[in-house]
């Protein structure tokens, strides 16, 4: 119980002390992971256990619902084309991941893993420069001091 309630005060800190940019691979993060732990809930014959549809509909629910709190973070207005084309892929996913729960469609769930880990790796690639950089980081980096 005491490595849990660690794991969970760690994961606390961790959101509440990133970035913006940091905050959106956490989300991604998660929805990939949800993705994964769904589709080990495939037998080899590409089937779900009765007993595990539940636990299915769970981690496809939650995926959902990270990809939701993507779209509405974003701005749309100082986002332009790259915030509209971002709502586009998030409709799409979400529209993807309710035919892949209602059907138990294991390809369509490993479509949108693999688009959401290519956008996790760029969020990750972002979120990791100096632009992206509280200021105190950026001013260090170019040698400001105040």
């Amino acid at each position: 119980m005491g490595f849990q309630n660690a794991y969970n005060a760690y994961q606390k800190t961790n959101v509440s002390t990133a970035s913006q940019g940091r905050l959106v691979v956490l989300l991604y993060e998660g929805a990939v992971k949800h993705m994964a732990a769904a589709m080990n809930l495939f037998e080899p014959n590409g089937k779900i256990k009765p007993s595990n549809i539940e636990e299915y509909g769970i981690h496809i629910q939650k995926t959902q619902a990270i990809i939701t709190e993507l779209q509405v973070s974003l701005d749309m207005e100082k986002g332009g084309e790259i915030a509209k084309n971002l709502m586009s892929l998030y409709l799409f996913f979400n529209e993807e991941l309710l035919d892949a729960s209602i059907r138990h469609n294991k390809d369509k769930l490993q479509f949108v893993h693999k688009m959401m880990n290519e956008l996790a790796d760029s969020w990750r690639m972002i979120s990791n420069s100096t632009a992206n950089a509280p200021a105190a980081k950026v001013n260090s980096a170019l040698n400001i001091e105040y």
